[in-house]
């Protein structure tokens, strides 16, 4: 069963043939993704048995945390925040520097963490009573099981032309045109999956401030070593969007229309700014369009 809605999850409501890729060492099972759930609320999986992946990616946010950067054991703080996890089985890079390749190494992480939950594989190993291997497989299979369709866009473009309302339709067309949101956030996941440098971390230097100017976070370089990734970050889903403020890897724009305005001034401007962005000088009642727009992005969500 789990296997036929992996394949179809996202064939039904976006009306499109994608699969989910699955790795040939780590088949879907039900035992498997019922494992993981129980793994992902499990707090013994952190140091102090505070906190569980749940506690930074929680279910009725869409799997996020409503924190502008993630929050660990003994109250640690972390350096990002936490991603949504909806459709992620469809990834191809994972964190926001990208730095796991598959699912079955980014669950990993976040335990052994300082940060996060503080634990050796060792250590949790032995508190489940379970392999770092099949902590891992189990993980990342419930991580495939979490899924998001069936918003009113995609009922929209499966021939349910009421779904949308017309200012939402309005804000479709200025997804997909003025607003050049598509040059990122393309395809039935709204993302590209790539690495762009919008300069949020980009911190310009004032007489005001002690603090110099420049990136206050390397991003996608810390992973590659390219001067050229400095600063650049994957793009987000905009899948259910409007349930997963804040927004940006660092929290720094608290609403949707924080964000369209940010993207409306053409990003802050840097050496390596991403070349799509530019001033879009969108107007307020456009403004409101687009924002209506993501907040249709919303959908069923599964746990």
């Amino acid at each position: 069963m789990i296997l036929a809605l992996l394949a179809l999850a996202l064939v039904i409501p976006l009306g499109l043939d994608l699969y989910m890729p699955v790795p040939e060492g780590n088949p879907v099972t039900e035992e498997k993704v019922a494992l993981g759930r129980r793994l992902f609320h499990d707090r013994r999986l952190s140091r102090d048995r505070s906190i569980a992946c749940a506690s930074c990616h929680d279910p009725d946010r869409a799997f996020t945390d409503a924190r502008p950067l993630a929050i660990g054991v003994q109250r640690r703080l972390g350096r990002r925040s936490a991603p949504a996890l909806i459709n992620r089985g469809y990834g191809r890079a994972f964190f926001w520097d990208g730095r796991a390749a598959t699912l079955e190494e980014q669950v990993l992480q976040p335990i052994q963490d300082p940060n996060e939950m503080d634990m050796t594989l060792t250590d949790a190993s032995a508190r489940v009573g379970l392999s770092p291997e099949e902590i891992s497989r189990a993980l990342a299979s419930y991580v495939r099981s979490i899924l998001s369709g069936n918003s009113r866009f995609d009922r929209f473009v499966n021939g349910d032309r009421g779904a949308l309302s017309s200012g939402q339709r309005a804000g479709l067309q200025l997804f997909r045109g003025k607003g050049n949101c598509t040059a990122c956030h393309v395809g039935p996941t709204f993302t590209d999956e790539r690495f762009h440098n919008t300069g949020v971390a980009w911190r310009v230097a004032t007489l005001e401030s002690s603090v110099p100017g420049g990136f206050r976070d390397d991003g996608r370089f810390v992973v590659t070593g390219r001067l050229e990734d400095r600063g650049a970050f994957k793009t987000p889903t905009l899948r259910d969007v409007a349930r997963t403020a804040p927004y940006m890897h660092d929290g720094s724009l608290a609403t949707l229309g924080e964000v369209v305005e940010f993207y409306n001034d053409g990003g802050r401007s840097n050496p390596l700014l991403d070349p799509e962005l530019r001033p879009l000088r969108l107007t307020a009642r456009e403004k409101r369009q687009l924002v209506a727009f993501l907040q249709a992005l919303s959908g069923t969500v599964t746990r």
